[in-house]
């Protein structure tokens, strides 16, 4: 037993021992703690593992600093090739600036036997201004105008014509000095001489003539349509044709038989391009009837007026309708 109690006597003495320390002077210390234990007592540590948790936090640190090592190795790779292209680049401007000095300067030093090229005589001018004079007047003989020159400028002649028939001709009498503009002409008011000749006549005198032109013959045609309408199918037409002076808006009535009855149609006419000589809408009401049948027949005529020359549309659907009559 004595020997029991003395061994525990012992093992408490090293014990004691292992946590404390003697100084020189006789004194007993306190050991020193563990870096690690320290950071656990000073919070730094937040796992429950203590020095585990440390550990990770010091690898995650580790980790995250050779990332930035990593990313700052890749910048000054970066930095360096852009300082070494940033060095070829102006070496190749030197080399460039060298090459365009020297030829400079042998241009300079050829300077005196550099032979300009001729330059053409006045005879060539005139042939080349006669050339274009010849090239534009056939244009004019081939759209059916004529020109003749005055002691200011040019006359222009305008011949208009529908379906090979001759109409009218206008004149034009343009002043070319002090500058271009319209002296006189025998173009009609309600033609926008005015707007065409602001458009094209200081800059282009072909467009200028070409567009007068087109307006001008789809006048004549228009009218010439109205006026083959009321000579040839006065007896069909109830009432008179009415037209404004532009013929680019015309309304006439005329009757539709269905089923022994008459059914009055009223047509309007409207030319929305005044370059054309076909309408670009008719409109077509009966006022008499509103039976599935007569509208039909109402959008067919429409459509004929619309693709037809107005007096050849009309007998078309007076043909139409006699055939039908017969055949019944």
């Amino acid at each position: 037993m004595e020997g029991e109690h003395n061994s525990d006597e012992e093992e408490s003495a090293l014990r004691g021992r292992s946590a404390t320390t003697v100084s020189q002077d006789g004194r007993e210390q306190m050991p020193e703690v563990p870096l690690a234990q320290q950071k656990v007592e000073e919070g730094k540590v937040y796992s429950g593992d203590g020095v585990f948790g440390y550990l990770e936090m010091m690898e995650a640190q580790a980790h995250e600093l050779g990332l930035k090592q990593e990313e700052k190795e890749q910048q000054e790779k970066k930095l360096s090739r852009l300082k070494a292209r940033v060095q070829e680049l102006r070496a190749r401007r030197d080399e460039l600036r060298t090459k365009v000095e020297l030829q400079e300067k042998r241009l300079l030093d050829k300077e005196g036997a550099v032979t300009h090229p001729a330059q053409p005589s006045a005879q060539t001018v005139l042939k080349w201004k006669l050339k274009g004079v010849r090239a534009m007047m056939q244009f004019f003989y081939l759209t059916g105008m004529t020109a003749k020159l005055t002691t200011q400028g040019v006359c222009f002649c305008i011949s208009t014509a529908y379906e090979g028939t001759y109409m009218d001709s206008y004149y034009v009498d343009i002043l070319t000095k002090p500058e271009v503009k319209i002296q006189r002409h025998s173009v009609p008011v309600f033609i926008p001489l005015e707007q065409i000749a602001k458009k094209y006549l200081q800059t282009d005198i072909r467009s200028f003539l070409a567009v007068l032109s087109d307006h001008l013959n789809a006048y004549v045609g228009r009218r010439h349509q109205a006026d083959q309408l009321e000579e040839q199918f006065s007896d069909r037409i109830e009432g008179t044709l009415q037209r404004n002076s532009l013929c680019n808006l015309l309304v006439f009535n005329y009757n539709v038989s269905r089923n022994s009855k008459t059914f009055l149609f009223n047509v309007r006419l409207l030319y929305g391009d005044l370059c054309h000589s076909l309408p670009t809408e008719a409109i077509i009401s009966c006022t008499s009837g509103t039976l599935p049948l007569l509208a039909e027949k109402a959008a067919a005529h429409s459509y004929a007026f619309r693709h037809m020359a107005l007096h050849k549309a009309f007998n078309s659907l007076i043909n139409a309708k006699e055939d039908q009559e017969q055949t019944l």
